[in-house]
């Protein structure tokens, strides 16, 4: 039975609090890691979304007559929501930031072009606007409940001037998400995970399953990339 968009929301809120808790520890809503390293998930936001603005041929200097990759642009949003999630979390328990994320989606008047064209250069500025003003709203010194709220708003309409559905945000946040769990498993921050597997990196590998199966559990797709890594090396 195909689940609907509160279940999936909720979904992603409990599955990134699970994370967090595994890769940070109890006091990450206090802002600290286990190792005792200091947090900053709007800084993540801001420094996320510059590498998105970075999929534009924004600089006069270099590349000028190049386009979008609009594809990573979609990737790079999927690593933003981490964040966002993360840092609507300190404050409220899944259940609840799952509702208000819910309550604050909009949609934006700008709409990257799915392909692009001479003219859009000219528009650069207009394009990158949501996304200037995302970073701008993380880069606040506040948190309060409006500002968050805000934060969310702002969010969605990146999303959505992106072309990004809900449901293919769901899909590949599910895939990042259990990537990154798989990764904490297997040695991530010890070092000893081998990113590389047979010459894909494993993004590109797990990207590959969800295409095939694009119904797949969260527990289904943590256990195919474990059929697929223990053949790392074998090839």
């Amino acid at each position: 039975m195909q689940k609907d968009r509160v279940e999936k929301m909720l979904e992603m809120f409990r599955l990134q609090n699970r994370l967090n808790d595994d890769t940070n520890g109890p006091k990450w809503r206090e802002g600290v890691t286990k190792q005792g390293k200091l947090i900053n998930w709007k800084r993540c936001m801001v420094m996320e979304t510059a590498e998105l603005i970075d999929s534009f041929s924004w600089k006069h200097w270099k590349n000028i007559s190049g386009g979008i990759d609009l594809e990573n642009i979609k990737v790079e949003m999927v690593d933003i929501w981490h964040f966002v999630m993360s840092y609507i979390l300190r404050f409220q328990d899944p259940d609840e930031a799952a509702k208000l994320a819910l309550e604050m989606m909009k949609m934006s008047a700008v709409k990257l072009p799915k392909s692009w064209s001479e003219s859009d250069n000219a528009r650069i500025e207009e394009l990158l606007e949501p996304f200037e003003n995302f970073m701008a709203l993380a880069l606040i010194k506040t948190d309060d409940e409006a500002y968050r709220r805000e934060l969310l708003e702002q969010f969605w309409e990146c999303v959505d001037a992106v072309g990004l559905s809900f449901d293919d945000l769901y899909r590949l946040y599910i895939g990042k998400n259990a990537l990154n769990q798989f990764r904490q498993m297997h040695g991530y921050k010890e070092g000893t995970y081998k990113k590389i597997w047979n010459r894909k990196e494993d993004n590109v590998v797990m990207q590959e399953i969800l295409a095939e199966n694009p119904d797949i559990t969260y527990e289904e797709l943590l256990r195919r990339l474990g059929e697929r890594y223990s053949l790392v090396g074998s090839r």
